[in-house]
């Protein structure tokens, strides 16, 4: 941990790796998912929007012209900044292989990226994607984030996931076999989950099988156009940003130290968030969460196992 921080955050951590502020590029590569074109299911995860989540991604005919368009908005706040290609929209190892050599291989050879950072689902990396992946991984930074949000079946079949735990053990051990990091992402605040739920299932990715390179703690955002909004448009997941903030903190002090933290809040634009209403004030958020844990005198991993 760096910088006065009391988690180990992903900013310090690529600050070392690279030597300067490395910012991520969101970007849309035009993927769908298997739970949307029917391969295992229709409609997507309930909670996803209908951009698949990438509201904020750069989506234009090339990478080349994406990441121009993401460097270009981006520049000015972090004039000498490193770049990671992230592939965010949807799911990013669901194509044939050679599509998806095609579009890591033109990330890549744009000599303004570091590296690449490759979001999808535990049940999307066969094995002639995993291959692709150990490759790239031998010549060039990578990490893959594998979409987990919950161990519990009940919420996973709630919130249409199409994917159960099983094969995020299955895909996090593949990974590691290879030695490709990844990042596990957790949604808290699920509809029927109490904190207790949310603590078995964050204690299961740090404590059970393989431990994730990263970790990202979501805010459940109820979003216009997403079908958890259709079916609970009321639905909100914490009374309060205090009460967020607090369980964020619990949280922190259940992860182990060296697990980098690359997200605790949520990322939606004000447009389409329903709720929390003050889910947007992400700033806010993360200094409350710094406060806090200051308070408290605590820190990551301050109870972890």
């Amino acid at each position: 941990m760096q910088g006065g921080e009391r988690y180990n955050s992903i900013n310090d951590y690529l600050k070392s790796a690279f030597g300067r502020k490395t910012v991520k590029l969101s970007l849309d590569a035009g993927f769908t998912c298997p739970n949307r074109d029917g391969s295992k299911g229709y409609g997507g995860c309930a909670f996803c929007s209908e951009g698949g989540s990438g509201e904020l991604a750069a989506h234009t005919p090339s990478i080349s012209d994406s990441i121009t368009e993401q460097i270009d908005r981006l520049s000015e706040k972090w004039p000498d900044a490193a770049y990671i290609a992230y592939f965010q929209s949807f799911t990013n190892t669901y194509a044939p292989v050679q599509r998806l050599r095609e579009v890591y291989y033109a990330a890549l050879s744009d000599p303004r990226i570091s590296g690449i950072a490759i979001g999808t689902r535990p049940d999307c990396l066969p094995p002639d994607v995993l291959a692709l992946l150990e490759e790239i991984n031998k010549e060039h930074f990578l990490w893959v984030e594998l979409g987990l949000q919950s161990i519990h079946p009940d919420t996973q079949s709630a919130m249409n996931l199409c994917y159960t735990t099983a094969d995020y053990d299955k895909a996090s051990a593949a990974l590691s076999a290879l030695g490709i990091k990844f990042v596990t992402h957790l949604i808290l605040g699920l509809p029927g989950e109490t904190e207790d739920m949310m603590i078995e299932s964050l204690n299961y990715v740090c404590n059970s099988g393989i431990r994730p390179f990263g970790l990202k703690l979501h805010l459940m955002n109820i979003v216009k156009t997403s079908p958890l909004y259709e079916a609970m448009p009321d639905y909100i997941p914490f009374a309060s940003m205090d009460e967020y903030v607090d369980f964020v903190v619990t949280c922190l002090e259940l992860i182990p130290p060296d697990i980098t933290i690359h997200r605790l809040t949520g990322d939606v634009p004000r447009k389409i968030l329903v709720s929390p209403e003050w889910s947007y004030r992400k700033r806010s958020i993360l200094n409350a969460i710094n406060r806090e844990l200051s308070l408290r005198g605590t820190h990551q991993g301050a109870k972890s196992k």
